[in-house]
């Protein structure tokens, strides 16, 4: 499946984005298509990650956005399988969970 990028996160393991989860993104999540490097920059640097309580391999990255309106936070939601992670999706968020 083609990929939008591959990048690591802050622990060093690699992530990367498919063009099907991009398409998905920008359908379902518009306002998010303009921050692609600051989906990036979520995995590397990211305020805060947390555990999907239903899935230890799923994890939340966020990173705070003070420019936007209501929903500051950006929520990059990333499945691990074999330690190498692929986004599921990213869209904004008021808090973090």
């Amino acid at each position: 499946m083609p990929r939008i990028f591959e990048s690591k996160d802050k622990s060093g393991r690699n992530i990367y984005l498919t063009d099907e989860r991009w398409k998905h993104i920008n359908k379902d999540h518009p306002e998010v298509a303009p921050y692609l490097e600051e989906i990036k920059e979520t995995l590397k640097n990211p305020i805060k990650i947390t555990a999907y309580e239903f899935d230890e391999n799923v994890k939340y990255y966020y990173k705070y956005f003070k420019e936007r309106e209501k929903a500051k936070y950006l929520l990059v939601i990333v499945k691990y399988l074999n330690n190498y992670g692929f986004i599921i999706t990213a869209y904004f968020v008021r808090y973090i969970k």
